[in-house]
């Protein structure tokens, strides 16, 4: 078939093509459905190598949203969506409504839905929850009340379309057994524990609003904030473990003599930084020169960031790191936890280790550049810090009371001032803890280590240590 004088003309493609083009298909492209005509495809927004290709498309002169299951066993998969997005439906839900859906003419499947533009998937900022928590909320005890779960609950599954929010992911809806209340708890507690820590003092309004859309919900608050800490761990193993294994977020490249782990979204432009990490930070501004590390802030297409080098002393720094991890790798880990979290930091870009076989040598850690000043230089004994500061550092000390995570080393210099709160840097002895004991024991000697910033009997450090007393 001929390209419409609207559309630029574009390769014929199959499944077979589709998949053998990895994560990268070219667009556009056109692709036969099973009635004869073609699918103009012009631009992606998912890919799953090998098994489904989502993006906007052009059918019949309508925009849609087109998902082809390109894998060879896709029948599956494609029913499910199916059937989830007509049980939304059905339910009366908000979700895009379907258009056609039928199997490729080479193989494969596709299902089209109607293109909402502009919409956007919601995020985690505060100004997106602040708004928008308890709708999502609502809407979610609303799927439970007509019997449906969503499998992976998260934020994104809510399109944001003209002040509406809707349902997408067919794929992930479920049914559940009328009377059992478990099902639709531990799904309540699997979306609570994807928002972010600093949310938790929400969860309250947000169980309100899911209670009103579903009065039948029995909800035991003990059961649940158990479940949610549950499933909040359960996620953390889960994503930690991919951050150091190739997969959809994170390229990991394993040799004789290195390990590297990358960000996908940011291969290109960390590429030269990672062939040569010295001779980058050889040419950047140097911000720490030690014994055991070297920091130094180098430019970068799109901006600036930060290459931490952990250093090897000697022979006998050199054998007793050999087994371990780096600490790099455990920076690059905790850097994820708190990026998981939705706890301030740097974003953890890249991950580079010499290896000789099993053993471990010299390391580095590429972050994002936080150009804020620290504590230390923005407060000063004699003043009590804005109001507006010392809120974000009682945020964040929550954040991770929630969490049970200590830092290891809360220097003020480790505590970022940003427009946004403050993040924190400097994660090389960073713990989550198993026990409330031993989180207690090291917060404390978090408190102890902030407070040696400042004089005794000085005006700052006689506020901090009343305000957080109880941590003392």
């Amino acid at each position: 078939m001929s390209a419409s004088p609207s559309q630029p003309p574009a390769p014929q493609v199959t499944a077979g093509d589709l998949r053998a083009a990895g994560r990268t298909p070219a667009c556009p492209f056109r692709i036969q459905m099973d009635d004869g005509s073609d699918l103009f495809f012009a631009q992606p927004l998912r890919v799953l190598p090998g098994k489904r290709v989502v993006g906007r498309a052009m059918w019949n002169g309508i925009p849609v949203l087109a998902k082809l299951f390109i894998a060879e066993e896709s029948a599956r998969h494609w029913e499910r969506e199916r059937k989830g997005i007509l049980a939304l439906g059905q339910a009366g839900l908000p979700t895009p409504p379907l258009l056609t859906a039928g199997r490729l003419a080479k193989g494969g499947h596709y299902l089209l839905t109607r293109y909402l533009d502009p919409a956007s998937p919601l995020d985690t900022r505060e100004d997106t929850l602040k708004d928008w928590l308890c709708p999502v909320a609502d809407l979610l005890g609303h799927m439970h009340a007509h019997g449906l779960l969503q499998t992976d609950p998260h934020l994104s599954n809510f399109l944001l379309h003209d002040g509406r929010l809707f349902l997408i992911d067919g794929d992930g809806v479920r049914t559940y057994r009328a009377g059992d209340q478990r099902a639709p708890r531990r799904n309540l507690a699997l979306f609570l524990a994807q928002l972010p820590i600093r949310q938790a003092g929400r969860h309250a309004e947000a169980i309100d609003a899911y209670r009103r859309a579903f009065p039948a919900a029995a909800i035991d608050p003990k059961e649940l904030a158990a479940e949610v800490h549950e499933a909040r761990a359960e996620r953390l193993r889960d994503y930690l473990t991919k951050s150091v294994r190739d997969c959809g977020q994170f390229q990991v490249e394993r040799t004789f003599n290195r390990f590297t782990a990358v960000v996908r979204s940011e291969i290109e432009r960390l590429a030269p930084i990672l062939r040569d990490p010295d001779a980058w930070m050889a040419r950047g501004v140097t911000l720490k020169k030690g014994n055991t590390s070297t920091v130094a802030r180098i430019a970068v297409d799109g901006g600036e960031v930060v290459i931490k080098r952990y250093n090897i002393k000697g022979l006998i720094h050199a054998i007793s790191r050999f087994w371990r991890p780096s600490r790099a790798w455990h920076s690059w880990r905790e850097g994820h936890r708190l990026s998981l979290l939705g706890i301030p930091t740097p974003a953890p870009l890249a991950l580079i280790e010499q290896r000789f076989g099993p053993l471990r040598g010299k390391a580095w850690l590429i972050t994002a550049y936080s150009s804020g000043p620290n504590l230390l230089q923005i407060w000063t004994q004699t003043a009590l810090p804005p109001p507006n500061e010392m809120r974000a550092l009682r945020e964040i000390l929550h954040a991770l009371d929630e969490a049970r995570i200590s830092h290891g080393d809360m220097k003020a210099s480790n505590l970022i001032w940003l427009s946004r709160g403050i993040a924190l840097i400097d994660l090389d002895s960073m713990k989550q803890h198993s026990s409330q004991a031993s989180f207690s024991r090291a917060r404390k000697r978090d408190m102890r280590r902030l407070l040696k910033n400042w004089p005794r009997a000085s005006p700052l450090r006689d506020a901090l240590a009343s305000t957080f007393k109880a941590w003392l």
